[in-house]
């Protein structure tokens, strides 16, 4: 996938999209509302490693509150402009509106990352705009009908074909499985269980697990505690073929990356030496 001078070759290697909530509420707790912090904090991600910068307004943690589309746009198109203007890294704008998508693409913003797939306008917005997209899984009811994967799978599958028929390249269309959206701790468990189904639908794909309540469950820390349990789930990704993950933490991550990279990609260091 070709986006302004970056180009994101597909299996040669993990890429990192790093986490900028200009929000007061984030789950994480890092949401950050200055325009100026929040462009450092962009640019020191990018410093560290990320290949991508994930810029969302809208919180989405559970019982949080909605935001109109004027507020979400104020709160991130003075991000992407600024930030655009100092680097030429890859802008992802996390969103579900279409109006915010076409202003952020105005803006300078490069794809779209939608927690609700390509619902409420966004077909046709992509339709028009032909940007790359992450179309996302996602359930107001966490109930299945049928094994957790095997259901996910099926919805991106067919959004899949929706954005195929857009115009979008395949290399375009980034299927993410939804972790923690929609889901029980159970079925989040399940569905990383079963990574191969998604990776193996011949799409990109994007893993979404950073700090997640699930690994809360499981090793009992909070939010900003849990590297160690999300750098589980990166590396069992990796190993299942997932393409770019989606974190918080990017220096840290980034270790957990190269490490999974040498050994399941045959990832090496430009200056390795036998």
């Amino acid at each position: 996938m070709k986006i302004r001078n970056q180009c994101l070759d597909f299996g040669t290697r993990t890429f990192i999209m790093a986490i900028l909530n200009v929000t007061p509420d984030s789950f994480s707790g890092d949401g950050e509302m200055s325009v100026d912090k929040a462009v450092a904090q962009a640019l020191e991600q990018i410093r560290v490693g990320a290949d991508l910068v994930d810029i969302g307004g809208q919180s989405t943690r559970p019982g949080h509150l909605a935001i109109s589309e004027e507020e979400e746009a104020e709160r991130i198109l003075p991000v992407i402009e600024r930030l655009r203007s100092q680097t030429d890294a890859i802008i992802s704008v996390d969103t579900y509106s279409p109006k915010v998508l076409h202003a952020a693409l105005d803006a300078g913003g490069d794809l779209l990352n939608s927690i609700w797939g390509l619902e409420n306008g966004l077909l046709e917005a992509l339709r028009e705009r032909k940007c790359p997209a992450v179309i996302m899984h996602n359930k107001a009811v966490a109930e299945y009908s049928m094994p957790v994967a095997e259901e996910v799978c099926a919805y991106l599958k067919a959004a899949a074909k929706d954005a195929l028929a857009c115009g979008l390249l395949p290399s375009e269309i980034i299927l993410d499985p939804g972790i923690g959206f929609g889901k029980t701790a159970e079925h989040n468990l399940e569905m990383l269980a079963n990574l191969k189904q998604l990776t193996t639908l011949g799409f990109p794909t994007l893993l979404g697990s950073s700090r997640k309540s699930t690994i809360g469950k499981l090793t009992g820390k909070v939010a900003t505690e849990r590297i160690f349990g999300t750098a589980a789930t990166v590396a069992l990704g990796i190993e299942s073929g997932i393409d770019i993950v989606r974190v918080h933490d990017v220096a840290e991550i980034l270790d957990v990356v190269k490490v999974s990279d040498a050994i399941v990609r045959g990832w090496r260091p430009s200056d390795w030496k036998i």
